[in-house]
C-alpha cells in the first residue's frame, strides 16, 4: 500500500476498449467511453451504493464520492433541500478518507462493471493533499483517472478556493500531475465568471488532461415559516434545471478558447436534449447529478434518447457533433 508521494508506484490508466463503439462512444483523455453520460461525483457513491437501482453498464463511466486524505462527517442537517428550479446541497464532503476508500470501497466496480470507466473525485485543503490522496490510491487497478475538486477552500491561505487562486492552482495541478500518468480532469466553479476561461487555461498549462464544467452554483434557500435557510450550514450550492443555461454557456466559452481540450459538461442534465446541448457546446462528456437523484433510471433513458436522436437525424458518430454550434452572426 502507497501512502507518500516518495513511495508511490505509479501506475498506467485501465486498459480501455481499442475501438470506439458507434454512434454513442467517445474517447476522451485517452479514456474510451461506451457512451458520453457520466453520473456526477456526489450523486454515485462509488458505484456500489446504486447497484439495485441503476443499471451501472448502461452508462459510460461515473465520478466517485469525494476522497480527502482524512474521514470528513461533513456538514450538518438539512444537507439537501429542493426548490423549483432544482436543488441546494450542503453535504460538506464528507467522506470515509482515503484509508477506507481503498479499503472498501474502489474494488466494486472493477469487479462488476470492468466497462464502465471510474474518475476517482478528490479533495483537499491544503495544496499538497490533493497529490497525497492520488498516491495513497494510485496503484489500485480498474479506476480510468482522477477529477480534481478545485473548489475547495484552502485553509493555508485564508480560505479562497484553489481554483480562484492562480498560483494555487497551478501548483495542485502540477503536484497531482507528478503523482500519476493517469488522466488528470480538474472541475471547475461557475463562480469564478469571467475568470473561468484563464483558470481553464491554467489548469491545462500546468497538466491537467480535461475539464469538468461546472461544479453547482453558491446559494440560499429560506423557509419563509421559520424565517432560517433551508439547510443546516445555511448557503449552499446549486444544481438542476436552473443551472443548465450556466454550464452550456461555460462550456462553449472554454471550447472556444480551448480547442480539443476534452470537457465533461455539467450541470442541469435531465434529459436527452439536454445532453446535446452541452455536446453542441464542445462538451466530450455529459455529466448527469441531481437528475439521477429524482429518477435514478434518468441517466439510462438519457442514453437511450441520445441513440434514438442519432438514428433519426442519420448520425453514425455523435462525437462528430462535438462543438458544432452555430453562432448567430
Amino acid at each position: 500500500m502507497t501512502s507518500s508521494l516518495a513511495g508511490s508506484a505509479v501506475a498506467p490508466a485501465s486498459p480501455a476498449p481499442a475501438v470506439v463503439a458507434r454512434p454513442l462512444g467517445v474517447a476522451a483523455a485517452g479514456i474510451v467511453f461506451r457512451n458520453p453520460v457520466v453520473l456526477a461525483s456526489g450523486t454515485a457513491g462509488y458505484g456500489h451504493e446504486l447497484a439495485e437501482v441503476v443499471d451501472l453498464d448502461a452508462i459510460g463511466g461515473l465520478a466517485s464520492k469525494a476522497v480527502s486524505v482524512a474521514p470528513r462527517h461533513g456538514a450538518p442537517a438539512l444537507r439537501v433541500g429542493e426548490f423549483a428550479g432544482g436543488m441546494i446541497n450542503a453535504v460538506g464532503l464528507a467522506n470515509p478518507g482515503m484509508e477506507a476508500v481503498r479499503r472498501d470501497h474502489l474494488g466494486y466496480m472493477t469487479a462488476h462493471h470492468a466497462g464502465t470507466r471510474v474518475l476517482i473525485n478528490v479533495i483537499g485543503f491544503a495544496i499538497e493533499e490533493f497529490a497525497q490522496v492520488i498516491a495513497h490510491l494510485d496503484d489500485l487497478p480498474g479506476h480510468s483517472g482522477y477529477e480534481l475538486n478545485v473548489s475547495c477552500p484552502n485553509t493555508k491561505a485564508g480560505g479562497i478556493e484553489f481554483g480562484a487562486d492562480p498560483a494555487a492552482l497551478r501548483t495542485v495541478v502540477s503536484t497531482a500531475r507528478a503523482a500519476t500518468r493517469r488522466p488528470l480532469f480538474v472541475k471547475l466553479s461557475p463562480a469564478l465568471g469571467t475568470a473561468l476561461v484563464p483558470a481553464a487555461q491554467q489548469a491545462i498549462d500546468a497538466g491537467a488532461d480535461a475539464l469538468t464544467l461546472v461544479n453547482t452554483m453558491p446559494g440560499l434557500v429560506i423557509d419563509v415559516e421559520s424565517r432560517r435557510p433551508r439547510l443546516g450550514f445555511g448557503s449552499g450550492g446549486v444544481s438542476g434545471p436552473a443551472i443548465l443555461p450556466v454550464g452550456v454557456l461555460a462550456t462553449w466559452r472554454v471550447s472556444r478558447a480551448l480547442p480539443g481540450v476534452p470537457l465533461c459538461g455539467l450541470g442541469g442534465v435531465s434529459t436527452a436534449d439536454d445532453a446535446l446541448q452541452y455536446i453542441l457546446a464542445g462538451a466530450s462528456l455529459v455529466g448527469v447529478g441531481t437528475a439521477s437523484l429524482r429518477d435514478p433510471r434518468a441517466p439510462e433513458r438519457i442514453v437511450r434518447g441520445l441513440a434514438r436522436w442519432c438514428d433519426r437525424h442519420g448520425i453514425t458518430d455523435l462525437a462528430a457533433l462535438r462543438g458544432t454550434l452555430e453562432w448567430p452572426q
